[in-house]
């Protein structure tokens, strides 16, 4: 049974998961496959996706490899690209949705407004925009991508033009002739500025800092090698191995040995060099932070966009709009007619946060006034029966996230399978386990490039400076750490009390 219907407008389930991209969907999948129908996910959207439904933007692909940035136990043959447009990621988890019966257990169209503890009666109550929804055990599934940043820029709401984010992209608004700004210079910007560079008859490009871009080594993948991968599937397994261990040596960099800097910033330097002849606009295109500091982004066409004599790099970020005049931070003045805004995600501090309130009444938020923290990055003290997939300390710099909401899930299931083997009702992460693992990963983040690079990023949080977003070592040590659910690290509840 998926639910009840208690008849008083609340539907009681046991499971409930909240959000229907990678995560949710994968939780829900390894539920499905190991017989448990007691679980819900709700979806605010119409469609599964999250962040590949979201971002529908022109030339929106992955920056991590197809046959990596998928589930090991979902391989798809068919990839068209070693980096497969967004649309297919998209097309990808629709199908695992379906596949996998999870359809019936999608409540669409559903948003989380509220969730709240009940200490008497030990478990969730969730308002949504469909109701009450009630239940044991709240995973919330919100991805680093969820929500977009909309920068505080005066006059911006009032552009007389036509103003979107990049990821909520107006497909509507006709584009072909028209003086276009791009504000911010990351990997949802360098996808979209060659998209308008080849149809605007003018493109502002507003760069607040210059990333490092190294080659994208994309290719098509051949049919006869799409057949290979149909009839044999462990091809896909020693490709995925592959990538993944390459990945796996990129973090040698981010741990700041200088060697591996060194090379990292050659290979990214000599792409700069190669594609930009102009010396003046080689020089605003040069980082002035370490590299891995920020986002490495991966781009062929980038450069060569910035170069066509319609566009124009403003090395200052757009400070203030008037009427249809956006003016940077050096005084510069630009006449435009739209303006996307490629300017990022509410990352460090989730807007999902302020909605989930614990044991004592307080939001996650404002539990987090020093930046997100968990247990095994998953669970956090004073909130019971609550995992996060996605959540604090899970970013990557070099690597597949989906491999880490693998371990997630499997975590979760342990915890699962614990607390019902041992008939456990509430299990609540022990603060002094949470504070353990925090000093733990402060510690291994120290000397970092996130830290030590000299840059201004989104895996920072600015109250505290502390890493908050990226898992600091390799990402087979998150495997390692933390796909074991750790019941010593927990507060546990039985479901039936001894009586005295």
């Amino acid at each position: 049974m998926n639910s009840i219907d208690t008849g008083s407008g609340t539907t009681f389930t046991d499971i409930l998961i909240v959000g229907a991209g990678f995560g949710g969907l994968g939780m829900g999948i390894q539920l499905k496959r190991r017989g448990k129908h007691a679980f819900l996910i709700l979806e605010r959207a119409d469609d599964v996706g999250g962040t590949w439904r979201d971002n529908h933007y022109p030339g929106v692909a992955c920056d991590v490899p197809s046959h990596l940035y998928s589930f090991s136990f979902r391989p798809n043959a068919h990839w068209s690209h070693v980096f497969s447009p967004g649309g297919e990621i998209q097309q990808y988890l629709r199908d695992s949705a379906r596949d996998e019966g999870l359809l019936p257990h999608i409540r669409f169209g559903t948003t989380m407004r509220d969730a709240r503890w009940s200490e008497a009666d030990r478990q969730w109550s969730v308002q949504t925009s469909q109701g009450l929804f009630t239940c044991r055990v709240l995973i919330a599934c919100p991805g680093h991508l969820a929500d977009e940043h909309l920068p505080e820029i005066e006059g911006l709401s009032s552009f007389a033009g036509d103003i979107f984010h990049s990821a909520r992209w107006k497909h509507d608004v006709a584009l072909k002739g028209k003086r276009i700004g791009v504000v911010g210079s990351g990997a949802s910007a360098i996808q979209v500025v060659p998209e308008m560079a080849a149809i605007a008859s003018e493109l502002v490009v507003f760069q607040r800092s210059a990333p490092y871009v190294i080659p994208r080594a994309n290719r098509r993948y051949t049919e006869a090698e799409k057949r290979l991968f149909a009839r044999d599937p462990s091809q896909m397994d020693k490709l995925r191995a592959e990538l993944f261990w390459a990945g796996e040596t990129n973090f040698a960099q981010r741990r700041n040995l200088p060697r591996f800097v060194r090379e990292a910033k050659e290979m990214a330097l000599a792409h700069l060099h190669s594609q930009v002849e102009d010396p003046q606009l080689r020089a605003a295109l040069t980082p002035d932070y370490e590299i891995g500091c920020k986002r490495v982004l991966i781009s062929n066409d980038y450069y060569p966009a910035l170069a066509r004599s319609k566009v124009r790099l403003e090395a200052s970020a757009l400070q203030r709009v008037e009427g249809h005049t956006a003016i940077s931070a050096r005084g510069e003045r630009f006449e435009l007619d739209v303006l996307v805004c490629a300017t990022g995600f509410e990352a460090t501090r989730p807007p999902f946060a302020k909605l989930i309130h614990g044991r004592d009444g307080q939001s996650l938020d404002a539990h987090w006034d020093q930046g997100m923290q968990a247990f095994d990055s998953i669970a956090v003290h004073g909130y019971p029966n609550l995992f996060i997939i996605n959540g604090p300390n899970t970013g990557l710099g070099h690597n597949s996230v989906v491999y880490i909401i693998e371990a997630q899930v499997d975590y979760i299931l342990g915890a699962l399978a614990h607390a019902e083997q041992q008939q456990v009702a509430v299990l609540e992460a022990d603060a002094a386990a949470e504070a353990r693992y925090m000093d733990m990963l402060d510690t291994r983040a120290q000397g970092t490039v996130w830290l030590a690079g000299g840059c201004k990023s989104w895996y920072v949080d600015t109250r505290s400076r502390r890493l908050t977003l990226v898992w600091p070592d390799y990402a087979y040590a998150f495997r390692e750490a933390n796909a074991t659910f750790h019941p010593e690290g927990y507060l546990q509840t039985q479901a039936v009390e001894a009586t005295p």
